[in-house]
């Protein structure tokens, strides 16, 4: 049974976490204030943080920043900010993800599963990796490069197939259009990072129920792209 810490100054809200995350089987405990909440997160074991952004004592970005420096579990940080330059920075200081309140319970504890899920893969302490990755309707096969999305397969090129296998295995992470660029077509590859534009808006016609609001792969302006869960 994994363990929940919900870093949270407004009680209401806590609770409410606590309670869908019990009743999903997660073990929860809730800290109010900054400074209590870091205190537990470094002295004791949780297998992830949902840490709020505006506490007392201490702010969500030291918390996120000290927790990162000691432990490697998921930290999904909640806010109701919601400027890019807070994710950014929340996502640049090692979270794992950046949740925008109001948020509903559901898509909470789907992001908490889909992240403790994730954590135990490549930590080797659940079971070994598939070939297929699954997020919500999408199904990506590494073996046969087989898309299907809502369960029905979908035609790639070789170069959108890997870009969106690359985005899909590094889920919550922002990368440059260089970085893109650099790791799917190589640094010596003719061309420029446009191309990176362009593979991205195929890759929303082809797996987005509505490419102009992009349920998957996510624009954070001025910085790059990032594929949610």
């Amino acid at each position: 049974m994994s363990s929940i810490l919900i870093i949270e100054d407004e009680q209401s809200i806590a609770e409410l976490e606590r309670d869908y995350l019990e009743i999903n089987g997660y073990t929860v405990a809730i800290e109010n204030s900054g400074d209590k909440g870091l205190q537990r997160a470094l002295t004791s074991d949780y297998d992830l943080i949902i840490l709020d952004l505006m506490l007392p004592k201490v702010d969500g970005f030291e918390i996120c920043r000290r927790i990162r420096s000691e432990k490697d579990i998921p930290i999904l940080m909640v806010s109701a900010k919601k400027e890019d330059i807070d994710k950014i920075r929340g996502l640049g200081l090692g979270a794992d993800d950046y949740i925008v309140k109001p948020f509903s319970p559901g898509e909470l504890v789907a992001r908490v599963k889909a992240h403790l899920s994730r954590y135990e893969r490549l930590s080797g302490r659940g079971e070994s990796r598939s070939d297929e990755i699954q997020i919500r309707g999408l199904l990506i096969n590494k073996a046969s490069r087989r898309v299907l999305v809502n369960e029905k397969e979908v035609t790639f090129t070789t170069k959108e197939f890997d870009l969106l296998l690359y985005l899909a295995m590094n889920p919550n992470r922002v990368y440059s259009k260089e970085q893109l660029f650099d790791h799917i077509w190589g640094m010596d590859a003719l061309g420029d990072i446009a191309t990176v534009t362009v593979h991205i808006r195929k890759l929303r016609e082809k797996i987005e129920l509505d490419p102009s609001d992009p349920q998957y792969i996510e624009t954070i302006w001025g910085a790059g792209y990032r594929f949610q869960v």
